[in-house]
């Protein structure tokens, strides 16, 4: 049967700077979580969009030529084979929502890069 995610419960549980979490599978999608701050690395996904969800703090998206800014209660939609850099001044709760062989550095092997995600 299907049970309710407390997502402030499930932030809880793990400190690591920018290192998804799965809480949930959506069709062929897995849903992350994430704390972050800092800056993370230029990358982009050939073959997927990727999904941000600010749920605590502020994300700033680099892009090329703009940066976006999601706060709390918003998302924003980063389109497939788009480079972008996220970065948050304080630490950040994100939600993401993409497939499941998303790699969160794309083709970027970095000190950051997580070739297996804990499930919460």
């Amino acid at each position: 049967m299907p049970s309710v995610i407390n997502l402030e419960e499930k932030f809880g549980r793990f400190t690591e700077q920018w290192h998804p979490h799965v809480v949930a599978d959506l069709n062929d999608q897995h849903v992350k979580l994430a704390k972050v701050q800092g800056e993370f690395v230029w990358h982009s996904h050939e073959a997927e969009d990727e999904l941000f969800v600010v749920v605590k703090g502020q994300l700033h998206i680099e892009f090329r030529d703009h940066t976006a800014t999601i706060n709390p209660g918003e998302i924003l939609v980063v389109p497939r084979g788009v480079e972008h850099r996220p970065h948050a001044s304080e630490e950040t709760w994100i939600m993401l929502v993409e497939p499941q062989a998303t790699r969160h550095t794309g083709t970027v092997e970095h000190a950051l890069t997580r070739h297996e995600l804990p499930r919460i």
